[in-house]
């Protein structure tokens, strides 16, 4: 987590979200009639209905066809004028407060070269002279052209005076100037940490301005804690974000005690308005958080700790992805495991014995293979229902893809990662080595169930985009013609299964929600068209009316 003490007046909000006012009464009799209602029943198949009825307590009363009796005096009713109502979306992967930090900070997303970047970041600091740090997110230097790291020496020339500390798109590296490099008293004989590397100054070991992995925990530690009011303000932007988007319900992959206790805050109040499906921040958070094992649900199935988010290796931008044979454009680089294999297994056994689920952040092809095959160790052990997740599996051996079938294992995918990530996985890898790269089809044969999600802020948490690339691997431009490794796509049902139903089943929330079905959450979203009937261009285009959580609208669109 990135801290951001000294934030400009202007950036403090009343944590109340602006979408609360739209919101119908909290405990009420409710119709919402006249949908095209659509629904994944519970063996998988499509379920089509007209209304819904819901209980004051947020819960669906019942499911009504077209020719069901409704009741005749509910508190509230609701003529949906045909429009497509369907589950509310499930990102099965992503950082809550990483997002609302990012809503707050620096946004380096759009940069399209080095030059751009530090023409932003240039008049960020001009605009902001109080601010002590410059804090913020999403430089890629693939998408730049630079076929180099940025340097220090590329912040001094804009920003010398403050320390400026930037992190990568994929949250696996970051940028520093010279100026935060010295406060952290980083030099030529500061060593490598244990899963991280410190980019040096070719021929030397003098830093270069880039910390990969662990090692940007080196700078990390002087950067000013956040206070508790920013988390707040954060919190309720990432919120407010995701409602706005279509998503009711996340995995938060990471959570330390200060989110968790945010999320309390926020709960306690009756704030929290998303559900959370909790991942601590390693074992020693998730004892922190969680004592003895997984919590009960609070707040009307809205929060819960569920288990512990664990990381084998990095990501393939920074070249910190494990991988069995060295990259195709960096000889002698096999990437950088976090975490030796007897450590890793310890640390699954001691969440496992606790009965926490347990969620491994695996892209490389050897990252992902050490997981697999640790959960075969492990489960003759640690028996019963534990719905093992592995979060990403980007780049696999095809000899190991069999292994997901194996122990209820659950894959965790980003859709949208394939996309952006194309280019880059080509140069990468090299194409030989791409036939089980983002394989959604060839892992869902396996029987193991998909869980989709965005990997917020890696990228945007939109799910129709997500929705449109799992059926078409095509970007929003419509790149490349006919799909890239188009034999990967997945079907519009199991795709929207992914964002919804599966997504509850990978986090302990099925029979809670994801489904809208009778005794379930009423959580759900009105549309303009069937995205079971939609392509890819049409699913992204989207428009989404309103978004229902328990029984109440909490956001309408303009």
């Amino acid at each position: 987590m990135i801290s951001i003490r000294a934030l400009s007046a202007a950036t403090t909000l009343s944590f109340g979200l602006a979408i609360a006012g739209m919101a119908t009464p909290a405990a009420a009799d409710t119709l919402v009639d006249n949908v095209q209602g659509i629904t994944i029943g519970k063996d998988g198949e499509v379920e089509r209905f007209t209304g819904l009825w819901i209980d004051d307590d947020g819960r669906i009363r019942q499911v009504l066809r077209r020719n069901d009796d409704r009741p005749a005096k509910p508190d509230f009713a609701l003529d949906g004028k045909g429009k497509y109502l369907v589950p509310g979306m499930i990102d099965s992967h992503l950082h809550v407060m990483d997002l609302g930090i990012a809503a707050m900070t620096l946004d380096l997303s759009g940069s399209t070269s080095l030059d751009d970047a530090l023409s932003m970041i240039s008049a960020y600091a001009a605009q902001n002279p109080s601010l002590p740090w410059i804090i913020g997110r999403g430089w890629n230097q693939e998408v730049w052209g630079l076929g180099r790291f940025p340097t220090a020496a590329d912040l001094d020339a804009v920003v010398a005076d403050r320390p400026v500390f930037l992190e990568r798109a994929d949250n696996h590296a970051h940028w520093a100037n010279s100026n935060a490099i010295e406060r952290a008293g980083i030099t030529a004989k500061t060593a490598d940490p244990d899963g991280g590397r410190i980019i040096r100054v070719a021929g030397s070991r003098k830093p270069a301005g880039v910390f990969v992995d662990n090692a940007s925990n080196l700078i990390r530690a002087v950067v000013p804690e956040l206070r508790a009011a920013d988390r707040d303000v954060a919190f309720a932007k990432a919120q407010e974000r995701l409602l706005s988007m279509g998503v009711t319900a996340v995995a938060d992959m990471g959570t330390d005690i200060e989110d968790w206790q945010t999320f309390r805050r926020a709960g306690d109040l009756g704030r929290l308005k998303i559900r959370i499906m909790s991942y601590a921040k390693g074992v020693d958070q998730m004892a922190l958080i969680g004592g003895p094992g997984p919590g009960p649900w609070l707040y009307d199935d809205r929060l819960r700790l569920n288990g512990v988010k664990l990381s084998i290796d990095g990501a393939l931008g920074s070249r910190g992805a494990w991988l069995k044979q060295p990259y195709s454009d960096d000889a002698g680089n096999t990437g950088l495991p976090m975490i030796d294999p007897t450590k890793l297994r310890n640390l699954m056994s001691r969440a496992a014995l606790e009965r926490f689920q347990i969620a491994v952040h695996a892209i490389g092809d050897a990252a992902n293979a050490d997981l697999l095959y640790a959960i075969e160790e492990l489960a003759p052990t640690y028996t019963g229902d534990r719905r093992w997740r592995v979060e990403h599996a980007q780049i696999l051996d095809p000899a190991d893809l069999g292994q997901f079938g194996r122990h209820g294992i659950i894959a965790s995918m980003q859709p949208v990662h394939q996309t952006s990530d194309r280019l880059m996985a080509e140069a990468r890898l090299g194409t030989a080595r791409l036939d089980a790269a983002y394989a959604w089809r060839s892992i869902a044969a396996t029987g193991a169930k998909l869980a989709f999600g965005s990997d917020a802020p890696v990228e945007s948490p939109e799910p129709f985009a997500g929705l449109a690339v799992a059926i078409s691997r095509t970007d929003s431009d419509g790149e490349p013609f006919g799909g890239w490794y188009p034999s990967q796509t997945v079907s519009r049902e199991a795709a929207l299964a992914a964002f919804t139903s599966d997504g509850a089943y990978a986090g302990f929330a099925d029979g809670r929600f994801g489904r809208l079905v009778r005794g379930e959450r009423a959580d759900f979203l009105l549309l303009d068209r069937d995205p079971l009937l939609a392509n890819a261009r049409d699913l992204r285009e989207t428009k989404l009316f309103e978004t229902w959580v328990n029984g109440e609208r909490l956001y309408e669109a303009p």
